[in-house]
């Protein structure tokens, strides 16, 4: 076959609808495919310009907003694909398009949860609430749901918790967020003594053992001030209550603060610190 009757070949196989529709399909994947890093250059670029912020601040936002962008992306192409699709079909667009907007009218009416969730992915994303990764504690309905955030789009939060299970938020029926591991966390550690300790003796072991916990090779990254005495925090009947405060790395609260309460249990053993404990008297009428 030469050349002439090589290109009169190929316009024919070209010419053919069904051909000029995978070539669209194949088309919007390849978009897609390139599509992914270029975002995620473009996202990572943009987010290492913000200054004084800690790295593993940076790529919790950054993972959010890739994940947002590419889901954009994602959409515009195919939205494109599907239309160019259907043009080749020789479907009248135009008339589907009016359509469509009569009976988005229609939904719309019973669609204003979801345009709320909506307007609420928007706001937590761009005002950086909380991103994937992050551990938070949220109200939705009346009910208090907390966990590590998995999955975060402009309409719904996924979150995992403790025991494995995970819970799906609508953005907008999330009524008080708080986030658990944002830039610092504080060690609050409450301790119960004694009436009889000596309150200089327990203050002084408190701040030894916060500060050889922050020297640790294994502890001193997470760190930021080592948990201290802080105050005498009341009194009840059996006990004083002591506040103990550091600053460490967010979500390295929980564990922290447990190696510091078997420490402090060890160094109070130690120096006759006494914990109290509850104790019933029983008196024999005799």
């Amino acid at each position: 076959m030469d050349i002439d009757g090589l290109m009169l070949a190929i316009g024919s196989t070209l010419d053919n609808v069904w051909v000029q529709v995978l070539l669209t399909i194949l088309a919007a994947s390849v978009a897609a495919l390139i599509a992914k890093p270029i975002i995620t250059r473009l996202v990572s670029r943009l987010v290492s310009h913000h200054k004084g912020v800690k790295a593993a601040e940076k790529k919790k936002h950054t993972d959010t907003l890739v994940k947002i962008f590419n889901t954009a992306a994602r959409m515009l192409i195919w939205s494109v694909a599907i239309l160019a699709i259907l043009n080749l079909l020789k479907v009248d667009v135009a008339a589907l398009m009016t359509g469509a907007g009569l009976l988005g009218i229609i939904v719309g009416f019973g669609a204003q949860n979801t345009v709320r969730d909506l307007l609420a992915g928007i706001f937590i994303i761009t005002e950086n609430q909380y991103r994937v990764g992050d551990i938070v504690t949220m109200y939705a309905s009346g009910e208090k749901i907390a966990g590590v955030v998995e999955d975060l789009t402009i309409r719904i939060t996924r979150l995992r918790d403790l025991d494995g299970n995970l819970h799906t938020v609508r953005n907008g029926s999330a009524e008080v967020v708080s986030n658990l591991s944002y830039k610092f966390a504080n060690v609050n550690v409450d301790l119960n003594i004694a009436h009889d300790s000596d309150i200089d003796q327990v203050e002084s072991l408190i701040n030894q053992v916060g500060l050889d916990l922050a020297a640790e090779e294994a502890y001193k990254e997470h760190f930021s001030d080592p948990i201290q005495f802080l105050r005498v925090d009341g009194f009840d009947g059996t006990a004083i209550r002591i506040k103990c405060l550091g600053t460490v790395a967010p979500a390295e609260q929980w564990a922290i603060a447990g190696e510091f309460r078997r420490r402090i249990k060890k160094a109070f053993d130690n120096d006759g610190i006494s914990l109290p404990y509850s104790h019933v008297v029983v008196h024999n009428g005799k």
